[in-house]
């Protein structure tokens, strides 16, 4: 079963890491308890959504270099 969520008035922001020339993620934070999360070069592309605890602790294990240089 798939849930759509209705992004229209999604305020996204490109994060801090995407200004290397690389890979660019945008995310909507905290969007009715949502992380909606897309890449910023295909806006009309695919969205993942995650519940906006989980993105918080994926960022902050981010942060911490949990997973290595990103």
């Amino acid at each position: 079963m798939t849930d759509r969520v209705d992004l229209s008035d999604a305020a996204w922001f490109k994060s801090s890491y995407s200004n290397n020339g690389g890979s660019c993620v945008e995310v909507a934070a905290d969007f009715l308890g949502l992380a909606p999360v897309r890449d910023s070069k295909d806006p009309q592309g695919a969205v993942l959504v995650f519940p906006a605890e989980a993105w918080e602790s994926f960022v902050t294990a981010v942060r911490r270099g949990e997973f290595g240089d990103v």
